[in-house]
């Protein structure tokens, strides 16, 4: 309480500080608003919009399907077991059309017909369970072995992109999801 008393009585000193002093407060002067006077117009250029970058195209199906093809050949792969492919990591410095790429490797594998693939909207509800996002940029081995144990399949195939505008290649790996063990490896050059 008594704090309390000693910061008001400071305070009030402070105040009447500056009524001790006897300065006036400085004027305060009005303007009365004039009209503007008109300025020579001047064309102006018009504004050069710029352009977007060009999005680099890609056939993914030539790029993936030499590694379906090695993959169900691998030696260890049995066939007719429940396999989770899980969405493709960027590792370059460009924007990928995950989706398609993703798209294009189920194709891939789903025509060989070894493996028994999760249905994409289980994958997407299990996504969600796990609170994980259907953009995730950041997509490591844990997180795809845990999501392919969610959905109890028996392997789950990786992918990560890595490269640049140039040269870049698509790496792929099975794993066992019990396990975590990888099976089989393989990358190809993405045209």
């Amino acid at each position: 309480m008594r704090r309390i008393f000693q910061l008001m009585v400071v305070i009030f000193l402070l105040v009447g500080c500056s009524s001790i002093t006897g300065k006036k407060p400085a004027p305060v002067i009005t303007i009365e608003p004039t009209e503007p006077t008109e300025q020579p117009t001047t064309p102006t250029s018009p504004e050069t919009v710029p352009q977007l970058p060009k999005v680099k195209t890609v056939d993914w199906s030539t790029a993936v399907i030499p590694l379906a093809n090695q993959l169900v050949q691998a030696p260890g792969v049995e066939s007719g077991k429940v396999l989770l492919i899980d969405s493709i990591k960027n590792n370059t410095n460009m924007a990928i059309q995950s989706m398609q790429a993703t798209d294009a490797i189920i194709d891939a594998v789903n025509n060989q017909n070894v493996f028994k693939l999760v249905p994409q909207d289980v994958v997407a509800n299990a996504r969600k369970a796990l609170g994980l996002s259907q953009e995730d940029s950041l997509v490591t081995r844990s997180k795809a072995i845990g999501l392919a144990r969610y959905v109890q399949a028996d392997y789950v195939l990786y992918s990560v992109i890595s490269g640049n505008q140039q040269q870049s290649e698509i790496e792929m790996q099975l794993m066992g999801a019990q396990t975590g063990e990888i099976l089989w490896s393989g990358t190809n050059p993405i045209e």
